[in-house]
């Protein structure tokens, strides 16, 4: 039996598109056994930038797939020029604006790049300021302010501690440090002096031994830090130590980093 060919599916946006595939993403999860081509038109702003993607579109329509197309473009002739495509088109503006419109009985702007343009530049600039704080304080790189910090993101080596922090701050703008444990904390029942009195800030990260073994094996192959045996003591230590310290963990083996910021953002929520 010949696998079945992927299915073709665009993301329209006037602005990056970050909310088309987002959005597109979170429902083509649902379908697990089918395979998706993706492919992402942003900025498209004006009636001509459309017909020539409706181009693009009719085209892939003439395949042996029927293509799947995702849009949240908001100037209203654009996304008429962009429904003339014969392509099915899920649009989230025409699905969900008119509602809202409705409940809050007032017209929207209707006007593009709103979702991440700089319409709110108050939360523009706090994410900026939570991206350049996370980057100063990743991987324990500067400890200055350390006090600052809204979460401190605590784990060994090669643990998700970086990407968490970086959509921590640029999606959420909240302030991140993160600090590695390192072989001398190993040794120690206490938290690492750098963050002891700063305990409820800190969020503990894990993950399987195989798993970070084979992390570790990209960055340095064949090494003692990369070794099954290494990884199992580093986390068996640091898993004692979020313990004894009754610091929230969380294992980022089976996790993505949406869902790991959820977590923590959650978990400081409830004890605020």
């Amino acid at each position: 039996m010949s696998e079945q060919p992927p299915v073709p599916v665009f993301f329209l946006s006037d602005s990056t598109g970050i909310s088309a595939e987002t959005m597109g993403n979170a429902l083509l999860l649902q379908f697990p056994d089918l395979h998706f081509e993706r492919r992402l038109f942003p900025f498209i702003v004006t009636v001509e930038e459309a017909r020539k993607v409706v181009a693009i579109l009719d085209a892939a329509a003439a395949g042996p797939v029927t293509p799947l197309v995702f849009s949240t473009t908001a100037v209203t002739e654009v996304r008429q020029e962009l429904h003339k495509s014969v392509c099915p088109l899920i649009d989230f503006f025409d699905l969900h604006l008119e509602r809202v419109e409705g409940i809050l009985g007032h017209k929207g702007v209707r006007l593009a790049a709103r979702l991440h343009g700089m319409g709110d530049v108050r939360r523009y600039n706090a994410r900026m300021a939570a991206v350049e704080y996370a980057i100063e304080h990743d991987d324990g790189q500067s400890l200055r302010a350390l006090d600052k910090a809204d979460v401190i993101l605590i784990g060994p080596s090669r643990c998700g501690k970086t990407p968490t922090t970086m959509y921590l701050a640029l999606q959420h703008g909240v302030f991140v440090a993160n600090y590695p444990l390192v072989e001398e904390d190993f040794d120690d029942a206490e938290l690492p002096r750098p963050v002891r009195a700063l305990r409820e800030r800190c969020f503990g990260l894990t993950t399987t031994p195989a798993r970070l073994s084979q992390v570790r094996q990209e960055r340095r192959p064949g090494s003692s830090y990369a070794s099954l045996e290494r990884c199992t003591y580093e986390l068996r230590r640091a898993e004692a130590l979020y313990r004894g310290h009754r610091i929230p963990t969380l294992d980022s083996s089976a996790k993505s980093v949406e869902e790991m910021s959820t977590v923590i953002l959650q978990t400081f929520k409830q004890r605020s």
